[in-house]
């Protein structure tokens, strides 16, 4: 089965590469536990390997053998532009390392469809427009749903995407259920065994009760879980290979670890590994 790296090496080796072409996968994350960042690393590691390949060589290593690599690589944001994304992402890596592997990547905001039928004012969150014609063309009178469905019919084959996030597309639900949203996965991975990419979804468990983040997880193929684990007498970032369909019965048991997590200048990473208790 062909595999798409994900961008940290620890777990793509563990995968054989990466995730099976054709993910569709659940970064759950307590606040502050490192969802966000990796999320951003698959993004930045990836659009490294395209723009300079010899550096991402000295950062991550050798890729596996017969990868399959994105042909695009698209973050989309339901409530930030591109200026807001990069900033987010300066402040946990180093800058130049930010705004050097971020040149490849497709930035979709999508937050004209997030925001149209909220309280915040227009201007908030959208260039001036001259017309009502070219507020037509910006597509901004679909719903975020409906945006989020363009957007992905139009670019997610053969790509990765990361979506920022699960968490604000739950927050848009408005009259809509929780049922709806877990609808809408169950589509995206559905579709994304014919998109052959890889789509990485982020949501903060936070927000959710534990029933309803079951129901969320069981929609997708895979699920990482970042939590926050007392080590001795400090905290530290955690990472889980929580679930991943056709992929956790093939790894050997002694595999099955919690990965100690931190961020260096140039993304997530794994700082040690241990077993699951």
């Amino acid at each position: 089965m062909d595999r798409l790296p994900f961008g940290v090496r620890r777990l793509d080796s563990l995968l054989g590469g990466g995730a099976p072409e054709g993910s569709a996968v659940l970064l759950a994350g307590e606040p502050g536990a490192g969802a966000r960042e990796f999320l951003a690393t698959c993004a930045l590691m990836n659009g490294l390997r395209t723009k300079d390949p010899e550096e991402f060589s000295l950062q991550y290593g050798d890729l596996a053998d017969d990868l399959t690599l994105p042909e695009e690589i698209h973050y989309v944001s339901l409530t930030d532009d591109v200026a807001g994304i990069k900033r987010e992402f300066a402040t946990a890596f180093d800058a130049e390392f930010v705004e050097r592997a971020s040149d490849p990547i497709v930035f979709g905001d999508l937050s004209p469809s997030y925001f149209r039928l909220s309280p915040v004012p227009r201007e908030w969150y959208a260039e001036p427009t001259a017309d009502i014609e070219s507020l037509g063309e910006r597509g901004d009178r679909n719903t975020v749903f409906e945006a989020l469905a363009a957007y992905l019919s139009e670019h997610a084959a053969g790509s990765l995407v990361c979506l920022d996030s699960v968490t604000d597309l739950l927050a848009a639900n408005g009259e809509r259920s929780l049922a709806d949203v877990a609808t809408v996965l169950n589509g995206i991975r559905r579709a994304g065994s014919d998109w052959e990419g890889l789509l990485v979804l982020l949501l903060d468990s936070s927000t959710v009760p534990s029933a309803d983040l079951g129901r969320l997880q069981n929609s997708v193929d895979g699920t990482l879980t970042f939590r926050w684990e007392r080590a001795g007498s400090d905290l530290a970032r955690t990472m889980e290979l929580t679930k991943f369909r056709g992929v956790l019965p093939t790894l050997d048991p002694e595999d099955l670890v919690t990965f100690e997590t931190e961020f260096r200048d140039t993304g997530f990473a794994v700082s040690d590994v241990r077993k699951i208790r």
